[in-house]
């Protein structure tokens, strides 16, 4: 397998940020996109935004996927005071489990399911969690629930994880194709979060520069 890069890597935060200002938008004043509601007690509606850019390539690799099968959105934009709270929440329950681990091998492992506050594509707009539903917006199976965690699921939430059904497979290799070839890159411990224009993407794409950071929601 592939070496992983995490968010945590100084790599990641190391890639510069040329701000483009592209506006984020609500996908759900979009019909062509299925948004699942198990977000939608946020009564803001912060989860249902994308960068401009990002939910042009959601309806483009949407329409590459085979007929019967729709993209079916999570979870878009995530406030900062929000990312900060997962990420602190998740690096507890590591500590808490693992009292021996430094505090550099928290943050890194924690790094595996959610990304560090200070560099997160879900911040940025850049990022969305998704999976694949059937005509009749019924989720698939795609091998474990999404937001799955690396100890529940004994990596299985790991893209190119083997403990898998042969369906299962087969279907995140068609969400997998019809992503990658609108542009957006996936997080590899995170079947479900794909992302563009954020620094992970520049530096798994070769790109100069991310194309969004951090922002507030208007």
């Amino acid at each position: 397998m592939t070496e992983i890069v995490l968010m945590s890597d100084p790599k990641v935060a190391a890639v510069p940020v040329q701000e483009c200002g592209e506006r984020l938008l609500d996908v759900r004043r979009d019909s062509r996109l299925l948004v699942d509601e198990r977000k939608w007690q946020d009564s803001a509606g912060a989860f249902a935004h994308l960068r401009e850019g990002v939910l042009d390539r959601l309806h483009k690799a949407q329409a590459q996927l085979p007929q019967g099968m729709r993209l079916l959105f999570v979870e878009g934009y995530r406030p900062p005071s929000l990312q900060r709270r997962y990420f602190d929440e998740y690096a507890a329950q590591l500590r808490a489990t693992h009292p021996e681990w430094a505090a550099e091998q928290v943050h890194s492992a924690a790094s595996r399911y959610v990304s560090p506050p200070e560099i997160a594509p879900h911040s940025a707009g850049a990022a969305v969690d998704l999976t694949l539903a059937d005509a009749g917006g019924r989720e698939l199976d795609l091998g474990t629930r999404m937001n799955a965690t690396p100890e529940e699921s004994a990596g299985a939430c790991y893209t190119q994880a083997d403990d898998i059904s042969r369906e299962a497979r087969s279907q995140r290799d068609i969400l997998g194709t019809a992503l990658t070839a609108v542009g957006l890159v996936n997080y590899p411990t995170e079947w479900w979060h794909w992302s563009y224009g954020d620094r992970y993407w520049a530096l798994q794409t070769g790109a100069k520069v991310a194309r969004y950071g951090p922002m507030d929601l208007d």
